[in-house]
C-alpha cells in the first residue's frame, strides 16, 4: 500500500509539472483556440482566469457582450424618450384654448396693439419689423445670441490649423489658403456669373435691411442675402480673395461690435420701459429710410450677424476655417 501511495504521488507530481509546463508555454506562445471540455484545459482557463487583472477581463467582457448591451439598452432609452417628449408635447396642445375662443391669444389685446398702435409707437410702417424688434425685441436678442452660440461651435468643432490639414503635407503650404486647394474654382462662366451677381447680392442685401422697416424684409433677410453673396464670391474666386476684405479677424470684430450694440439698446429699451420712463428715441419719419427709432440700428446689426454666421459656417463646414 505504501508503494502504491508513493507511485501515486509522484505520477501526481509528474501531472502537476506538465500542466504548469503547458501554462507557460500557453502564456508565451500566439494564444489558441482550446478544447475546454478535457479537465487540463479546463484547469488552464482558471488559472489563466484568476491571474488577468480586473481591467483586462472587464474590456475583454465588454468588447464581446457590453457593446451589444449598450446598443440595446440605447434603442430602448432613444423609444422611451420619444414616447415621453410625444406625450408632454400632446398634454400641452391638449390645454391650448380651442380655435376661434374668446381666450385665444390671436384675439386679445396684444395683437390689437399691435396692429392699431405699431406705427405711433415704433414709427416702423411694417408692422411685423415693429413687433419682432420692437415689442418682442428681447426674443430677436435671444435669436442672435443663438446665432453666435451655434457659430462658436461649429468653431470650436471644425476649425483646424493649416499644418494639421489631412492633405498638408501633399501640396506647396502657401496654397492652404486658395480654394483651389479643396476643390478647382477656375470655371469661366462661374465666375463672370459671380462678378454680376455678387454686388447685385450686397446691394440688394443692404437694401433689404435698411427699408426693413417700412416694407418686407430687415436684418435676418437682408443679412441671407449679403451672406449668400460671400459665399458665391468665394465660391467662384477662392477664399484667398474673400478674405481680403472679409477674414477672420474681420469677422470677429463684426459679430463682437454687432452682438454688443444690440445688447445695450435692448438694455436701454427694458430699463427704460421697467422703469415707466420715456425712452426720447427719435422715431423718424414714419415710411422714409431712417425711421422706426431703434428699429433701423437693430435692423443693421442683426443682419451683418446673420451675414457673418451664413459665411462662417460655409468656410468652416468646407475647410475648417476662413
Amino acid at each position: 500500500m505504501r508503494s502504491d501511495g508513493a507511485l501515486s504521488r509522484f505520477f501526481d507530481f509528474v501531472e502537476d509539472g506538465v500542466r504548469e509546463e503547458d501554462y507557460r508555454i500557453s502564456k508565451t506562445s500566439s494564444p489558441a483556440r482550446l478544447d475546454t471540455d478535457t479537465p487540463e484545459n479546463r484547469w488552464l482557463v482558471t488559472v489563466q482566469n484568476s491571474e488577468t487583472p480586473l481591467s483586462a477581463r472587464f474590456v475583454n467582457w465588454f468588447s464581446k457582450k457590453g457593446v451589444a448591451l449598450f446598443n440595446s439598452l440605447y434603442r430602448i432609452a432613444a423609444v422611451i424618450i420619444c414616447f415621453t417628449l410625444i406625450g408632454v408635447l400632446l398634454a400641452v396642445v391638449s390645454f391650448l384654448p380651442a380655435f376661434g375662443s374668446a381666450d385665444n391669444p390671436a384675439v386679445n389685446e396684444v395683437v390689437e396693439r399691435y396692429v392699431s398702435k405699431s406705427v405711433e409707437e415704433t414709427g416702423a410702417v411694417n408692422a411685423v419689423a415693429g413687433m419682432i424688434s420692437a415689442y418682442r425685441g428681447f426674443d430677436t436678442l435671444g435669436e442672435a445670441h443663438v446665432l453666435f452660440v451655434a457659430a462658436c461651435s461649429v468653431i470650436a468643432l471644425l476649425r483646424v490649423d493649416p499644418s494639421e490639414r489631412r492633405h498638408g503635407r501633399l501640396i506647396n503650404p502657401d496654397m492652404l489658403g486658395e480654394d483651389m486647394d479643396f476643390e478647382p474654382n477656375g470655371d469661366p462662366i462661374l465666375r463672370k456669373s459671380a462678378k454680376l451677381l455678387v454686388p447685385l447680392a450686397f446691394i440688394f442685401g443692404l437694401y433689404v435691411i435698411l427699408n426693413g422697416t417700412s416694407s418686407p424684409g430687415g436684418g435676418f433677410s437682408g443679412g441671407s442675402l449679403i451672406g449668400a453673396g460671400l459665399i458665391l464670391n468665394s465660391v467662384a474666386f477662392g477664399f484667398k480673395r474673400t478674405e481680403r476684405f472679409f477674414g477672420d479677424e474681420m469677422y470677429h470684430l463684426v459679430k463682437t461690435i454687432c452682438l454688443t450694440l444690440y445688447a445695450l439698446m435692448m438694455a436701454y429699451f427694458i430699463f427704460m420701459g421697467a422703469n415707466s420712463f420715456d425712452d426720447h428715441i427719435w422715431l423718424g419719419v414714419p415710411g422714409g429710410i431712417i425711421s422706426g427709432g431703434l428699429i433701423f440700428p437693430i435692423n443693421i446689426v442683426v443682419g451683418l450677424e446673420v451675414a457673418c454666421t451664413m459665411y462662417c459656417f460655409y468656410a468652416l463646414f468646407r475647410k475648417g476655417g476662413f
